[in-house]
């Protein structure tokens, strides 16, 4: 099928998954006609907002202009993926058009779906009701935190998957952090409400989060989901085992169940979890080797986290240049995620792991051991992730990241 409008590369997502990609295929292949399918016109570095949440980021530093980060020579479709027809090597756009490509990759993200807890929409930002998942709200969080002297704090964790897990505890902590420094968390009644099983997914991280949560005198509630708010009430309504369970609260710090986005989960090339069906360590999708997925929009396994895209892209950017070339994938990806847990101002634990669990660790245990809370890992948060995410990641180059776990053909 002919088109007017075709490029050799098209990549649905303009987020650090995308323009990763994109940057990590211009440098192995300059002028590579290439489009992104974007409709935003802000990025935003999203592990950031956990900091905004903590009052240790201004919120303005974690966005930055959508065409500041377009890498150059790449075509920006501004406007949404509608529909895919991998059949016919096209994707429907929201305004009608029709794009066609040699190879397509996936990396639309993932969607938070604030609508699934009964009531959460409409309190959001008032009533104590806030969550750092949303750029807006995570300054309110901050503020909350300051103005509470006494009271109840909730800290919620929906089912998996979502991306980074750890998240909901880092808010958590940092709030406990501030209390405890202003002299008011023996006033404060803190809850973590998780509706998994376990703490955190990789046992070796537990009993360092485990001696937190006795510190702070957390209390740690397995098993217990989200399933609606009454904001004017300040009451929040859980699931558990032995049945509903309604709690009242001053604060509640909530993270959204999180699914794939819809256009995705209903096309062809869907997995039965709605996110795109691939590999877990090529990349290319099970069915049409033409087209690739990674980021939090991907079936694999892996942690969603920003770390995760940055180890995938120099993935995706080899075996899809192979693709185009006639040839099999080359590059793996080993399932590395990571997530910085920030227990207290100044410190954190670095997990880094693979699939499985397996501990992956960026630096030698001398220099960082990430099971321990360590300053080192605070100033890598802090400092360096942001500027290497910015000036690293999102420009193709590969610094902790290459293609590596070469796969025999």
């Amino acid at each position: 099928m002919a088109h007017s409008n075709k490029h050799t590369v098209v990549i649905i997502g303009g987020g650090a998954a995308g323009i990763a990609t994109a940057a990590s295929m211009l440098k192995r292949r300059a002028g590579l006609d290439i489009a992104i399918i974007e409709p935003s016109d802000i990025h935003a570095y999203q592990p950031g907002w956990t900091m905004v949440g903590g009052g240790i980021f201004e919120p303005e530093v974690t966005r930055r202009p959508m065409k500041s980060v377009m890498p150059k020579g790449v075509t920006w479709l501004k406007t949404a993926a509608k529909t895919f027809q991998p059949d016919d090597n096209e994707v429907t756009l929201e305004d009608g058009t029709t794009v066609g490509y040699d190879v397509l990759i996936v990396a639309p993200g993932i969607r938070l779906a604030w609508e699934k807890i009964e009531g959460l929409e409409a309190t959001l930002g008032k009533n104590g009701v806030t969550s750092n998942y949303r750029y807006d709200l995570a300054p309110y969080t901050w503020q909350l935190v300051q103005g509470l002297k006494r009271g109840r704090a909730i800290f919620t964790q929906p089912p998996m998957p979502i991306k980074c897990a750890g998240a909901p505890q880092k808010a958590m902590y940092l709030s406990c952090d501030h209390w405890l420094r202003s002299g008011v968390l023996g006033d404060i009644e803190v809850e973590f409400r998780n509706a998994g099983g376990v703490l955190f997914g990789v046992q070796d991280y537990v009993p360092a989060l485990m001696e937190y949560v006795e510190k702070y005198d957390i209390g740690l509630k397995l098993g217990s989901n989200l399933v609606a708010v009454d904001g004017p009430n300040q009451s929040a309504t859980f699931q558990t085992k032995d049945g509903e369970v309604t709690r009242e609260f001053d604060m509640l710090h909530v993270v959204p169940p999180q699914v794939a986005p819809q256009f995705l989960a209903d096309s062809p090339l869907a997995s039965e979890s709605g996110f795109t069906d691939v590999d877990q360590h090529t990349l290319r999708h099970n069915r049409y080797p033409n087209v690739f997925g990674l980021g939090d929009g991907g079936s694999m396994p892996n942690a969603k986290t920003a770390a995760a895209a940055r180890k995938q892209a120099p993935v995706v950017a080899v075996n899809a240049l192979r693709q185009l070339d006639g040839k099999g994938p080359t590059a793996g990806y080993d399932g590395y995620g990571s997530c910085p847990l920030t227990v207290e101002r100044g410190k954190i634990v670095l997990a880094e792991f693979g699939y499985g669990g397996k501990l992956m660790p960026s630096f030698p245990t001398w220099l960082i051991d990430g099971t321990k809370p360590a300053r080192l890992s605070w100033m890598l948060k802090a400092d360096a992730l942001p500027w290497i995410y910015w000036n690293g990641m999102l420009k193709g180059r590969e610094w902790l990241a290459g293609p590596g776990n070469m796969i025999a053909q």
